[in-house]
C-alpha cells in the first residue's frame, strides 16, 4: 500500500508548497498571523495548507482519518483518537514562527499511523524542494536515494535541544551535563528541518520537551529508518497519541545511549 501511496502524496504536498505556502511566504499581512499560546504561531496559510492537504489525503485514502495540528487546535478533542485506527499526521507548515518572520527553516510534515504505528512519513522543504520521506521496514530516502544515518564529524557530537518549552532550571540543567561531553546547539525551531538534520551528520542528538504528534510521527520514522534511534526517554518507542513529554533521537544508537545517560542517569 505505501508504495501506492507514495506518488500521490508527494503530488499533493508539492502542490500545497507552490500554490499555497511559498506565495505567503515573506507576503503576510499582519492580521494573516495570529498566536495560539505563548510561542506557537498560525497564518492563514496554515489554514489553507491544511485545508487543502486534508482534503487530498481523504480523496487518496478515504478510509483515514485526518489529524491535522490546526484542527486540533480549533477542536482539541480530535487529538484523543490520534492513536486509534488508521490517521492521516497533518502538519500543515512545521516552523510556522520562522516562517510567518519570513525566514527559513519551515516545513510541511505528513504521516501515516496505525494504531499509533508509523507506517510511512514524508518532510517536504517547499524552499528547496528537499523531499525526505520513509516506510516502515522500507528504509529512509532523501530525493529518492535510499538514505543511512551518519554521525557528525565534529570534536564533540552535536546535541540540539529544543529547551524553549523547559522551565529556567531545567534550561540550565541540560547546558551543565552537556559540558565536555556534547557541543549544545540551537535548534532550527523546526522538526521538519531538525529531524534531517541527523540523518545527514549536522546534528547528533536532538531532545524535544513537547511532544506532539504532527511534530514528530514522521521524523521518527526517518530517522530510525534511517539506522539512527528516535525513542522516548526511557528508551520505549514514540506512539502516536501517547499525549506525554520527552523524545530523543540520535544519529546512532551509540549516540542515543550516550545522551541518555549524560542527561538522564
Amino acid at each position: 500500500m505505501m508504495v501506492e501511496l507514495h506518488d500521490p502524496v508527494v503530488a499533493l504536498m508539492r502542490q500545497v508548497g507552490r500554490d499555497i505556502v511559498m506565495p505567503r511566504y515573506q507576503n503576510l499581512a499582519a492580521e494573516e498571523i495570529s498566536e495560539k499560546a505563548a510561542n506557537d504561531f498560525v497564518t492563514i496559510a496554515d489554514k489553507e495548507s491544511e485545508i487543502r492537504l486534508a482534503e487530498g489525503l481523504g480523496s487518496i485514502l478515504p478510509e483515514a482519518g485526518v489529524i491535522g495540528e490546526e484542527a486540533c487546535a480549533a477542536d482539541p478533542s480530535i487529538l484523543d483518537r490520534a492513536g486509534d485506527g488508521l490517521n492521516w499526521i497533518i502538519d500543515p507548515i512545521d516552523g510556522t514562527g520562522n516562517f510567518a518572520s519570513g525566514k527559513p527553516p519551515f516545513g510541511i510534515m505528513i504521516a501515516l499511523a496505525d494504531n499509533g504505528a508509523t507506517l510511512a512519513g514524508w518532510i517536504l522543504d517547499p524552499l528547496t524542494g528537499r523531499l525526505c520521506h520513509a516506510t516502515l521496514g522500507g528504509g529512509s530516502h532523501v530525493d529518492g536515494e535510499r538514505i543511512m544515518a551518519k554521525e557528525s564529524d565534529g570534536a564533540l557530537p552535536i546535541a540540539a535541544i529544543s529547551t524553549i518549552f523547559m522551565e529556567a532550571a531545567e534550561r540550565a540543567e541540560m547546558e551543565r551535563k552537556s559540558q565536555a561531553i556534547f557541543t549544545m546547539v540551537d535548534i532550527p525551531r523546526c522538526a521538519a528541518e531538525q529531524y534531517p538534520r541527523l540523518v545527514l551528520g549536522q546534528n547528533d542528538v536532538s531532545i524535544f520537551a513537547r511532544v506532539l504528534p504532527w511534530d514528530h510521527a514522521a521524523g521518527t520514522l526517518f530517522v530510525n529508518e534511517a539506522g539512527g534511534c528516535c525513542q522516548r526517554l526511557d528508551g520505549s518507542a514514540y506512539r502516536v497519541g501517547e499525549q506525554r513529554r520527552g523524545l530523543m533521537g540520535a544519529s546512532s544508537p551509540r549516540l542515543w545511549d550516550l545522551a541518555a545517560k549524560t542527561y538522564y542517569a
